[in-house]
């Protein structure tokens, strides 16, 4: 439940050059110590996203970002965003907004929390982030803004 609104499922994928210090899943950063997504773990994923009461997916790790899954990312999120609409796609990923926003892949995310963990900005009190330096993008509103330099924020920063 801390990796985007409501229940959701959410895949962890391994692979990631950022390396952040203090990471919570330094484990991911390897592209090859992951476990093999095969037809079997999504049909787990899609029988999870049948379910009424789960919001949506949320993509994790490592970065979904890294070379080594960006396309994969991208097609399943595809899929997901054709066979349920009405389910929202969060991404996280330890790039800028600003370094990412024209990649095809934004066109199937819904809010994208964007940036390194820095721990000299770690807030327990954060919502949906670790650091003050991260952002919790809507990015759809941002694409159809016409601003793509200028996100707009999904949420307040902090828990009330």
């Amino acid at each position: 439940m801390l990796n985007g609104d409501g229940l959701r499922v959410v895949l962890w994928v391994a692979g990631c050059n950022h390396c952040c210090k203090e990471c919570q899943n330094p484990i991911t950063w390897d592209p090859d110590r992951g476990i093999l997504f095969d037809d079997k773990a999504k049909r787990e994923i899609f029988d999870e996203l049948d379910k009424d009461y789960i919001s949506g997916i949320t993509f994790s790790g490592g970065d979904p970002l890294h070379p080594a899954n960006m396309m994969d990312v991208m097609v399943l999120a595809k899929e997901i965003k054709e066979k349920y609409p009405g389910k929202t796609i969060w991404l996280y990923t330890g790039s800028d907004w600003e370094e990412i926003y024209d990649l095809p892949i934004t066109k199937y995310i819904d809010v994208l929390v964007d940036g390194e963990f820095k721990v000299e900005l770690k807030d327990v009190k954060l919502r949906w982030k670790g650091s003050s330096n991260q952002r919790v993008i809507d990015v759809q509103k941002t694409l159809k803004s016409g601003e793509s330099m200028n996100p707009v924020i999904h949420c307040p920063d902090y828990y009330v």
